[in-house]
């Protein structure tokens, strides 16, 4: 299994943050880890809050967990919370159910590690999340869908 370079996760983060000032958002805090949730690379503006970085790992935690955007798994919480509170306990607490998580795949739609942004809205978060990744030149769920690889759209 391959799994992101230094190089890509940079980029990535680097794009979340340049696209967060274009759009004026609130200062953002951004994660990159590897497929088994080992932590890349990651950045906090200025007058981030105390606990993004928990805050970003955990919805790329999520994403690499359960093999879904965040923003899913959040679903998955309410429609099942009995369920996700097993989960969540089985995982350490490293799982925080919220968008802004995502898998990040390369050119063959392998999963090669996930992005979590945090410092915005939920929606805003994910929206970021996804143009780092293509910033980057790899893909998102929704990119590698027609590829016969297993994605998960939704739940």
């Amino acid at each position: 299994m391959s799994e992101i370079t230094l190089k890509q996760a940079e980029r990535i983060i680097d794009a979340v943050l340049a696209r967060g000032r274009e759009l004026d958002c609130r200062p953002l805090s951004v994660v990159v880890t590897d497929p088994g949730a080992h932590v890349k690379a990651f950045k906090k503006e200025d007058t981030s809050a105390m606990m993004r970085f928990e805050m970003a790992v955990g919805k790329a935690y999520a994403a690499l967990a359960l093999g879904r955007s965040s923003s899913l798994v959040r679903v998955r919480n309410e429609e099942k919370p009995q369920f996700m509170n097993y989960l969540i306990n089985a995982s350490g607490g490293k799982i925080f159910p919220e968008g802004g998580g995502r898998l990040i795949r390369d050119g063959n739609g392998e999963i090669v590690g996930a992005v979590g942004v945090t410092g915005d809205t939920e929606m805003r978060d994910e929206e970021l999340a996804a143009h780092g990744i293509r910033a980057a030149g790899l893909k998102t769920d929704e990119d590698c869908a027609h590829l016969g690889k297993q994605v998960r759209l939704k739940n």
